[in-house]
């Protein structure tokens, strides 16, 4: 059996936004762009990764989610509760300061861990939490 990661989502609460923050902050190109009813998903990926891409999706899209899920779903995206990602990197300093120029919310600086990974961490325009790991 070969098994890889095709998508994973993330949910966006402003589409362009979070559009702009994918392409033009992290250098991601996108895949499809995709409207339906005042809600847009939107596929990014790394250019040297075309089989692997993020789905930047709208949160409140799943049916029969009632108002006061939506409000407790939209909180936890908001504080980084809720969904994340972790990215990798050959050059972390460069990266990170990449994004911090970009107006990225940072929440960690690049740190060596004790557990053996140098990372950083910053939250993107809906407040996903992004982890940026170095590679060797």
């Amino acid at each position: 059996m070969n098994i890889t990661i095709h998508q994973s989502f993330l949910p966006h609460t402003d589409a362009d936004a979070s559009l702009a923050f994918y392409r033009d902050v992290l250098g991601f190109e996108i895949r499809n762009d995709v409207g339906y009813q005042n809600m847009r998903w939107i596929t990014v990926g790394p250019p040297n990764q075309p089989d692997t891409s993020i789905v930047l999706m709208p949160p409140t899209a799943a049916p029969g989610l009632t108002e006061e899920e939506a409000r407790t779903l939209l909180d936890l995206i908001a504080k980084g509760s809720y969904f994340g990602v972790n990215l990798a990197t050959h050059n972390l300093d460069e990266a990170f300061a990449e994004v911090e120029a970009g107006g990225a919310e940072v929440v960690q600086e690049p740190t060596d861990q004790p557990y053996g990974i140098r990372d950083c961490a910053f939250r993107d325009p809906a407040g996903n939490l992004i982890r940026m790991q170095e590679l060797s």
